[in-house]
């Protein structure tokens, strides 16, 4: 009995001893399912959507593309290394990085084979289906990198917040919404990449049939007064990028001003960085529905 004992201690020191390895877990990208060997512990990201979401959940990127467009993102996204821009990743300092994990999406998201030889690349492009693409995307960050609890409350203020702002867009009328590009107009419609405002929130199209394009519906002046929608939300595709912003000056337009949205003062610029370049990003859409909600309850 007592050799019988002195084995189960050495046994369960030596159980001790010896590290756990790290279960592998299943997630679903774009692409599919991947399987993660365990959870990482350094992460290059290059998209900013990904990027918006994991600071989110409190996980820290170790290398991020030289520009992050949007201010929130914060000191902690600031000061990581800089591994390329959102279009090509710098292969060199990436590997210098020797991270575990690479995360590419929509603008990266042809860099996977470049990446690959690195670290296990995961693209997690949100589509046109934003947001359920954006709640899936949070899900599967939270299950590969142990922070499921915080992942479902994210995904509950979401539901709660999308919930408010369709409450408030009962009975309120139409909406176009618009991507001004210099003088150039875009509108977008249900299915498109800002089609989320209409789908998810239950805010009716002014007009339909628009196409669903990455860059929308090309529009004039004249199409937007036979429209003549109850509201026109605004994104400034320069003012996004960090240029001049134009969108107010472009719609200075006799045409505009005739718009029942410009008579009830129901032109609404959204904040152009979130929605142009961190779309479907958790912060990026709960800002983006703080400003909904209120302009919509005024």
């Amino acid at each position: 009995m007592l050799r019988l004992a002195r084995l189960a201690a050495v046994a369960s020191a030596i159980a001790l001893a010896v590290p756990a390895v790290a279960a592998a877990v299943e997630i679903e990208t774009a692409k599919g399912p991947v399987t993660l060997a365990g959870t990482p512990e350094k992460v290059a990201v290059f998209d900013i959507a990904a990027l918006d979401t994991l600071l989110a959940l409190g996980i820290v990127p170790a290398g991020v593309p030289d520009k992050l467009y949007v201010p929130y993102l914060g000191e902690d996204a600031a000061k990581a290394p800089k591994v390329g821009t959102l279009f090509e990743p710098n292969l060199e300092a990436v590997a210098g990085l020797a991270p575990d994990l690479i995360v590419i999406g929509g603008r990266s998201s042809t860099q996977g084979d470049a990446l690959a030889p690195i670290a296990p690349v995961i693209d997690m492009t949100i589509g046109s289906d934003v947001v359920a693409e954006a709640k899936a995307r949070l899900t599967a960050y939270g299950k590969a990198f142990g922070k499921e609890a915080r992942a479902a409350e994210l995904t509950a203020a979401l539901d709660a917040e999308l919930a408010a702002v369709a409450r408030a867009a009962e009975g309120k009328g139409t909406a176009l919404v618009l991507l001004t590009n210099g003088t150039k107009l875009s509108a977008y419609g249900a299915g498109s990449r800002f089609g989320w405002i209409h789908s998810a929130l239950g805010l009716p199209q002014a007009r339909e049939g628009l196409k669903t394009d990455t860059h929308g519906d090309a529009i004039s002046f004249e199409f937007i007064a036979e429209t003549n929608p109850d509201w026109i939300f605004v994104i400034d595709r320069g003012a996004a990028i960090g240029e001049a912003g134009s969108a107010a000056a472009t719609l200075d337009n006799p045409l505009v001003k005739g718009t029942r949205a410009a008579k009830a003062e129901q032109i609404v610029y959204l904040s152009p960085a979130p929605i142009y370049i961190a779309g479907g990003g958790y912060t990026s859409l709960m800002g983006t529905l703080a400003e909904l909600k209120a302009a919509l309850a005024k």
